[in-house]
């Protein structure tokens, strides 16, 4: 097996071209749009309006705490992206780390989970692109109307990929004015609702903040516990876009992971104070407006918006804003999940595991062309195909995207410490951010994949279940059959590829590796005077 040595530059890929050789435009952006980038990428707004409801649901008044703990193996898993992009800065991230780490077939698979679960995503994102546009310009009957918010979703999507196609430094400044409209609205709504709580101005139901709230204890089971991190590390996931862009930024090594770092934290801050004012304000009911009423538990942000801010004036305003900033999330999102999954399938293609088309670059934009372009007709048309099917189908293939999610992750996390494994005593620092972080995010996210698995199965889980049509005959939840689908379909294209691209699966373009100790240098012989 080769061995690499993390303070020298990576092995290069097939024709010569490495990390930062496959015709991207190198140095492109700085710290601050990749932190961007990799905010806007999780949707802050868009996940905390789909997600805060179902939470709280499910463990009331510790919404907060389920944040905080989903935060944690996020954490881990972005400390392993860091420490294996300083080693390696190619865009394939899990597939080329993956490789490295432990092979072909599963640094394919990774790529593979990267790929599946974006453009799955894609397809939830431009339907609420679509539904809240409409909302916004008070067309109301037609958010409701599948055919025209399929129209609406299917023309974001088409936008975003232009946008992508045309430069990756259009993306960024296009993401710093979402971004910036996104987290002002979210803190003025966050802050508003705690000062008319605490002024005695918020309506029945609303509570100060408690301690309580933040006690993983005070829930009632493991199993609620156990679902609401699931759904909290749902709204965690896309900050590594933000590392999937390395080989656009100024400092390739150290840039992309120090962002990926960044981002998992203000995420923190933003799921803290939004679910924490949201519960002071609106309180865990099941009726009215508490976040737990199932009428509210698919957008809270909409109701809160009147009530937070008001029906005049500049509260209307504000009330207003708050919808249009779940539209531009959902549509920012929309854009950055092109980014990565574009350079992933790029880096695939460059080192060989899929057909080469997908590595052509445009000359001027530096982007990939077939790989963006060919991410957005995929996402079109299964976003058009499983909205034809039903719309329950396509609310189930959301809910699946857990797996691929704890999947890639996880793969990740077990990549760092293994590649890593021969330099984890060198030193504390080594053995902490190169292993035991990573470790445990894998191991973390590992449980949550088989638990999600457990829970997804049920078939009363989600809105769809189908029956295998051969002995036992089990019923099982559409949740999990899309997304374990999802993988297995994966594992098809795969063996496919090996027999058509046998070269990648050989290890000649990509060859397994691993850091190794420095030698320790030879003493220096004395010399006579």
């Amino acid at each position: 097996m080769a061995t690499i040595d993390p303070a020298r530059p990576a092995d290069p890929g097939p024709l010569g071209r490495g990390a930062g050789e496959k015709g991207l435009k190198t140095g492109a952006l700085g710290l601050a749009s990749s932190v961007v980038i990799g905010l806007a990428s999780t949707a802050p707004a868009y996940s905390i309006a789909a997600t805060l409801g179902i939470i709280v649901a499910g463990v009331g008044l510790q919404a907060p705490i389920v944040m905080v703990l989903a935060f944690i193996p996020m954490f881990l898993i972005a400390y392993g992206y860091k420490e294996l992009n300083e080693a390696d800065p190619d865009c394939g991230t899990t597939f080329t780390w993956g490789t490295r780490a432990f092979g072909p077939m599963s640094g394919w698979m990774g790529g593979w989970g990267i790929i599946v679960a974006d453009v799955i995503v894609m397809a939830n994102l431009a339907q609420i692109a679509g539904q809240y546009g409409f909302q916004l310009i008070g067309a109301y009957g037609l958010a409701e109307d599948t055919f025209w918010t399929t129209v609406a979703g299917v023309a974001w999507i088409i936008l975003m990929t232009w946008i992508c196609y045309v430069g990756i430094e259009l993306s960024a400044n296009l993401q710093k004015v979402l971004l910036t409209i996104e987290v002002v609205v979210l803190v003025a709504l966050g802050l508003t609702a705690l000062w008319k709580v605490y002024l005695g101005n918020a309506p029945d139901g609303s509570q100060h903040v408690a301690w309580s709230w933040f006690n993983p204890f005070e829930i009632d089971s493991i199993d609620a516990l156990t679902k609401g991190v699931l759904a909290g590390v749902f709204i965690y996931w896309g900050w590594d876009t933000a590392v999937a862009i390395n080989e656009e930024t100024a400092d390739t090594r150290r840039t992309p992971g120090r962002a990926a770092i960044i981002s998992t934290v203000l995420l923190l801050l933003i799921y803290v104070l939004s679910s924490t004012s949201a519960l002071a304000f609106a309180g865990a009911g099941e009726t009215g407006g508490g976040l737990a009423n199932p009428d509210n538990s698919g957008d809270v942000l909409s109701g809160l918006g009147d009530s937070v801010f008001g029906t005049e004036g500049v509260g209307w305003f504000m009330a207003k804003l708050l919808v249009f900033m779940v539209l531009t999330s959902s549509a920012a999102s929309t854009q950055t999940t092109i980014l990565p999954t574009a350079r992933t399938a790029l880096s695939m293609a460059a080192h060989r595991a899929i057909p080469e088309k997908f590595a052509r670059m445009h000359s001027r934009n530096m982007v990939p062309t077939w790989s963006t372009v060919g991410m957005g007709i995929a996402s079109v048309a299964f976003y058009v195909v499983i909205t034809r099917v039903s719309t329950n189908v396509l609310t189930d293939s959301i809910g699946s995207i857990g797996l691929a999610i704890a999947f890639y992750y996880a793969l990740t996390g077990f990549a760092c410490v293994w590649y890593y494994r021969h330099v984890l005593t060198r030193s504390p620092r080594d053995l902490w951010t190169k292993g035991i972080m990573p470790g445990l995010g894998g191991a973390l996210l590992t449980y949550f994949f088989i638990e999600a698995s457990r829970v997804y199965a049920d078939k009363d889980y989600g809105t769809t279940y189908w029956t295998l049509p051969f002995p036992p005959h089990w019923a099982l939840g559409g949740v999990f059959l899309t997304g374990i689908g999802a993988l297995l379909l994966g594992i098809v294209l795969m063996l496919v590829c090996r027999f058509t691209r046998p070269a990648f699966f050989r290890g000649e373009t990509l060859p397994r590796s691993a850091a190794v100790r420095e030698p320790a240098p030879k003493p220096v012989e004395p010399t006579e005077p």
